[in-house]
């Protein structure tokens, strides 16, 4: 039986952490492969440090999406994966990879992960995160300057140059695609226990199927008697 992929996509700073977190604490660590777009982001060695700060890294070609379709696509045909390590301080990508095995849910994370159709089908759920735009954009700066060395005024030159009008136009568009949206992130409890229940009882299905299979292949294995 192949892996269940569920998609969690929303604005910036819209909560999709936290209802990833739920996810992998209802489902276990030990089920699923986590995998964030923000992972797959260009590499931009071959450019000056000071013409990376530049880009635009809210828009989708700032993105190897086909990467991460091509990965999706070989751990559903049971093939291992390595992923790039992405380093934000310096908007390049590691010399090393992390490396992932199929697990029978592929959890995909990110603001962009269903505007790309391709990978929009390979998905079995989607999930919107809907959030406020104030509180959206506090949560972008307290993550930007305590996790990634910014400065308030760099933050928010982003924001309105590049974050806010790429939202608008690729983001906010695509909730339209999602089976379930939401509402006020992360701290939806009632949401996120129906998101809960509905993905463990998936789970459940499919190592129950996995069990009965790795049962019969046993089974069949076993020599006939003389």
């Amino acid at each position: 039986m192949k892996p269940f992929v569920i998609g969690v996509a929303g604005g910036s700073g819209s909560g999709k952490t936290t209802v990833v977190s739920h996810i992998i604490e209802a489902v276990g660590n030990e089920n699923l492969v986590l995998l964030q777009h923000d992972s797959y982001y260009r590499d931009l060695k071959h450019i000056p440090f000071e013409e990376r700060v530049k880009q635009n890294y809210d828009h989708p070609s700032a993105l190897e999406s086909e990467l991460m379709i091509r990965h999706v696509n070989a751990l559903l045909n049971g093939y291992s994966i390595k992923v790039p390590i992405y380093d934000f301080n310096n908007h390049v990508r590691s010399d090393v990879y992390n490396e992932y095995t199929p697990m029978p849910i592929i959890l995909l994370d990110g603001i962009l992960i269903f505007y790309e159709k391709e990978l929009r089908d390979l998905m079995d759920i989607k999930i919107f995160v809907d959030t406020d735009d104030d509180l959206r954009l506090l949560r972008r700066l307290k993550r930007d300057i305590q996790e990634r060395n910014r400065s308030v005024d760099s933050v928010l030159n982003q924001y309105e140059k590049f974050v806010r009008p790429m939202h608008l136009e690729f983001v906010e568009p695509t909730k339209r695609y999602a089976d379930i949206i939401i509402p006020h992130g992360g701290q939806n409890k009632a949401a996120l226990e129906i998101v809960n229940s509905f993905i463990t009882e998936k789970v459940s299905h499919i190592s129950t199927n996995l069990n009965v299979q790795k049962k019969t292949e046993v089974a069949t294995d076993v020599p006939k008697k003389m």
